[in-house]
């Protein structure tokens, strides 16, 4: 990386602007910057800190940037030019920045910017590249390759700070060297390995804890059977799984001698509980059968004591079958009594209703008496006819009325309606008419409304498009750097294998054969090959790597330019119109539409509706037609009726009589016919009845004698009733089937047999045989219990041994980790030196620059010391980052710290010079073309200070420049290319001599 040009404005003690020209300054090689205390020469470092990664270094990234002794209408900015990788960049950077308002009082704050360009040397032109801090900050980045803490101790050595580094213990050191060569990954390693380990130790704990609660858990089940104690172990200890494997395989051994034990005592519970059953249930059997004799006894007694009852039921019986034969006659002469008593009670009934003058009459007479109303009834029938058309008259002159009065209303809606016709008729036909235009409307806005829509959606994608095309140059920008990178890289492999061909041909010299290039056959001194040798292999995958960019830059460049294309037709269709005037014009379109549609809509309900309203016009005129028609009918019916009516009422009044109607009249005769009718019947009824009420009387008598009864009213008290004979006829079923019972339960041998023995005592059986099946419950629990037990102590055995065998990869893996996070934590016995992982990257990287110094620190003490590194311990320390200096005069091998305050300083420069190399290595091989040395030149002799001084003239050599950071006066003499910084009242300024000048 080189500097070219830094202009400063209102930063740190720089009121206004300021511009180094670092081109200037760089073309002797070596320049200094001086200038009084606190002038300002740190900020001039700080500045290109600042506009390189957008903070300054270390204490002072805390405080602000902005000048105090700037305008307040100037803004603070940095502005840098460089190169690095090949590409020329200028980055500005404006921080946050509190102005004051254009208009009104007050402040208000402005955010902070930043900018990227790339000057393209083909057209002389800047290109501007981002404006994102982000961006910016990651593209800087990948370029340099380092971070601003490397920056900061890589380009501008702070000699201060390897001064100390030279005294620091190893602690310190690391801490350095691990910001700078970034061995994060190698501590997250470490740590990694740490919390492996705590986790598998947590989770060996956490498998032991369980495997011991199962242990807990055999102890439980096992109770009071197991005679071996649980075994004292924690999680944690050694050979706890073999142990309490074992101890759980002796407590299901002392289980299964239980169960055994539990087994025998149930089996001799089974059948001394079998023998006391069979011994109750023969007691049980003795006590019944004495009960049965007994009852039966009992019951014999009973018998004997009721047969002078049973002997009443026996002759009730017989009598009762007796004068079942009289029943029929009985019945008869019942019926016929009951027959004639209703008879008669209907006969009175009758003769209540009849004229005095009829109501002795005989049934003769009476019957005369209904014939002669029957006859004059029969003559009213012609006259009723009569009576009937006349009521039919009156409704069919009713309906005419009916009619007529609906004609009138008739008449009158269809003349109201008809006067309106013109009107209404003028209406529908507007309507019609209406519509067809709103139909013409909607096809016209339909067109305008689908090109507003097509051009709304063309401006949709004009919009999409551009945010797309931004991104696709985005893309195309980010491509094309890439590819020139690469092409870059390519380029700078294919010099070095060139400047290096010479070793690559002589690789294929072999004695004796002509040389390719000069054709001899002796090859006295063949070039070889230096360190980093680029070879055609590495070359060749440069050149395929910038071809595969080449393709990516080439398909981002089509992508940009279909988008781009796409945009313009987009552009070009939607016009500069904005989206959302084209939204609102479709939007209006699309309302003006659905309107007409909906009035266009209605053009087929408007055409029915006139249609209909015609034709009803048609109706009703014909309906007018119709009913002058029916007036016309009516008044002739009318006539007519009128003379049938007044006929029929003259035959009418001759046929009513006294009665109010002819209907009245025949009712009358009607209902006297009826009753003279029914008093004749009941009278013949009445008569027949007491003639068979006799006969049956006389057969009654004579079937009580032939029964042997003295009177027919004896032979009707013998007589039973069905329920009374169904109720005597059990009683002597039940006695008869009692006696059967007792004599087959007296006549049974086992009965006979139970009575003759002593009593039974089945309670003293039962109690036994409770006190037999108590005690084979007992031994049933006490066996289920040991069978439980030795379940239950089988699966946790077997749960425990399933744990174990899970613990023991786990236990096995967890003391691999702990021995490999140990050895990388440098606590494990095996790391002699103590050392962690993350030290003894750092060591390598400490070797590294102590080599690098030595070089140069050689030089400057005139070949007296050299730097090396120590992996000694110190004190109860870790070693691995432990710095020595060899004293050539002496021999001998001493720590830095023993250096004097000129040793001292020089032997940093070489150091920060060293670390320089390392880290530029480290960070990809970016060249670093421009170097800044702050202080410390005070502490050397006039010797000394130009051996320094010509070691920082050699590094010209590799194309740098080195700008020193001082303000003693003698270097003021030996260098003349200076850059000073001016203090004034009004802010610092700077000031710029070159050569001579």
């Amino acid at each position: 990386m080189r500097l070219h040009r830094l202009r400063i404005t209102a930063f740190g003690p720089f009121g206004g602007s300021q511009e180094a020209d670092f081109d200037a300054l760089s073309a002797a090689g070596l320049f200094l910057l001086h200038g009084p205390t606190g002038a300002g020469k740190t900020s001039v470092l700080d500045a290109v800190c600042y506009a390189l990664y957008g903070s300054v270094p270390g204490v002072r990234q805390g405080g602000g940037l902005r000048s105090d002794h700037a305008d307040a209408g100037t803004r603070t900015e940095v502005c840098l030019e460089f190169t690095v990788a090949g590409r020329r960049l200028e980055v500005t950077r404006q921080p946050p920045w509190e102005r004051p308002k254009r208009r009104g009082s007050g402040t208000t704050t402005d955010k902070a910017q930043s900018a990227l360009r790339e000057y393209r040397s083909d057209g002389g032109t800047w290109r501007d590249l981002s404006r994102s801090h982000q961006e910016i900050g990651e593209e800087i980045g990948i370029l340099l390759g380092m971070s601003k803490e490397q920056f900061c101790q890589v380009v501008l050595l702070p000699q201060g700070d390897f001064a100390r580094f030279l005294r620091a213990d190893a602690e310190a050191r690391g801490r350095l060297l691990g910001r700078l060569f970034d061995t994060r990954r190698f501590a997250a390693v470490e740590q990694h390995l740490a919390e492996r380990r705590r986790s598998g130790e947590a989770a060996v704990r956490d498998a032991d804890t369980e495997l011991l609660a199962d242990a807990h858990r055999i102890q439980q089940a096992a109770g009071d059977a197991l005679e071996l104690p649980l075994p004292d172990a924690a999680p944690g200890d050694p050979g706890l799984a073999e142990t309490l494997l074992t101890w759980a395989a002796v407590a299901r051994g002392s289980a299964s001698e239980q169960l055994a034990a539990r087994a025998a005592a149930l089996t001799a519970a089974e059948a001394a509980g079998s023998a006391a059953a069979q011994q109750l249930d023969g007691a049980r059997e003795l006590h019944r059968l004495q009960r049965r004799s007994a009852a039966a006894r009992e019951r014999a007694e009973h018998l004997a004591a009721t047969a002078e009852a049973h002997h009443r039921d026996q002759r009730a019986m017989e009598r009762a079958r007796k004068a079942e034969t009289v029943a029929p006659a009985l019945q008869l002469r019942d019926a016929a009594a009951a027959e004639h008593r209703a008879a008669r009670e209907a006969e009175a009934r009758a003769r209540a209703v009849l004229p005095a003058e009829l109501s002795g009459a005989g049934a003769p007479g009476l019957a005369t008496a209904a014939r002669r109303a029957a006859e004059e009834l029969g003559g009213l029938e012609t006259a009723r006819r009569a009576e009937a058309r006349l009521t039919e008259i009156t409704q069919e002159r009713t309906a005419l009325d009916r009619q007529e009065r609906a004609d009138d209303d008739l008449l009158e809606e269809s003349g109201s309606w008809l006067a309106g016709w013109e009107q209404a008729h003028a209406a529908l036909k507007a309507d019609v008419d209406g519509t067809q235009e709103a139909a013409a409307r909607t096809e016209q806005l339909a067109g305008r409304l689908e090109a507003a829509e097509a051009k709304l959606a063309a401006a949709r994608r004009r919009d999409r498009l551009t945010g797309e095309a931004a991104g696709a140059q985005a893309q195309a920008l980010a491509a094309r750097e890439r590819a020139g990178a690469a092409r870059e890289h390519w380029l700078d492999l294919k010099e070095q294998r060139l400047r290096s061909i010479a070793a690559e041909l002589a690789a294929g010299l072999e004695d004796g054969r002509p040389c390719d290039v000069c054709g001899s056959t002796h090859h006295p001194a063949p070039a070889r090959k230096a360190a980093g040798h680029v070879d055609a292999r590495a070359e060749e995958a440069a050149l395929a790597g910038h071809q595969r960019a080449e393709e990516v830059r080439a398909e981002c460049e089509r992508t940009l330019s279909r988008t781009r294309e796409a945009l313009a037709a987009a552009t070009a269709e939607a016009s500069a119109t904005a989206t959302a005037d084209l939204a609102w014009e479709a939007d209006d379109l699309r309302r003006q539409h659905a309107e007409a549609h909906r009035a266009a809509s209605g053009a087929h309900a408007a055409r029915e509706a006139l249609a209909h309203a015609e034709q009803e016009h048609g109706r009703r005129l014909d309906a007018q037609q119709e009913a002058a028609r029916r007036a016309a009918s009516r008044a002739s019916l009318r006539d007519v009726l009128d003379r049938e009516r007044t006929a029929l009422e003259a035959e009418l009044t001759r046929a009513r009589g006294d009665a109010g109607s002819v209907a009245a009249r025949a009712r009358r005769l009607e209902d006297q016919a009826a009753l003279l009718a029914e008093a004749a019947e009941a009278a013949r009824t009445a008569e027949d009845t007491a003639q068979r009420v006799k006969d049956a009387d006389a057969r009654l008598a004579d079937a009580a004698f032939r029964a042997g009864f003295d009177t027919p009213e004896a032979a009707a008290g013998a007589l039973l009733d069905a329920a009374g004979h169904r109720e005597l006829q059990r009683r002597l079923d039940a006695r008869h089937q009692e006696e059967a019972a007792v004599r087959a339960v007296l006549a049974e041998p086992d009965t006979a047999a139970a009575a003759e023995r002593p009593p039974a005592d089945p309670g003293a059986a039962e109690r036994a045989a409770e006190a037999a099946e108590l005690r084979l419950r007992q031994a049933a629990s006490a066996h289920d219990a040991a069978a439980r037990r030795r379940a239950e102590l089988g699966r946790l055995s077997a749960r425990a041994a399933a744990a174990a065998r899970r613990l023991a990869p786990l236990r096995a893996g967890h003391d691999r980790v702990a021995r490999v996070a140990a050895l990388t934590a440098g606590t494990s016995a095996e790391n002699e030196r103590r050392m962690r992982l993350e030290s003894y990257v750092l060591a390598a990287r400490l070797e590294q620059v102590a080599a690098a110094a030595s070089s140069r620190l050689q030089r400057m003490s005139q070949g007296r010391y050299t730097l090396v590194h120590s992996d000694d311990r110190s004190g109860r320390g870790r070693s691995g980052l432990g710095l020595h200096v060899v004293d050539a005069w002496t021999g001998r091998e001493r720590d830095t710290a023993t250096l004097s305050g000129g040793e001292t300083f020089f032997a940093s420069l070489a150091l920060a010079l060293g670390l320089a190399d390392v880290v530029t290595d480290e960070a990809g091989g970016v060249r670093l073309d421009t170097l800044f040395i702050d202080e410390g030149f005070g502490s050397l002799d006039d010797q000394t200070l130009d051996e320094v001084l010509d070691v920082l003239d050699a590094l010209r050599e590799r194309d740098r420049s080195v700008g020193i950071v001082s303000h003693v006066p003698d270097l003021r003499r030996r260098i003349h290319t200076q850059l000073e910084v001016v203090k004034g009242r009004e802010g610092s300024s700077v000031r710029q001599r070159e050569g001579g000048r």
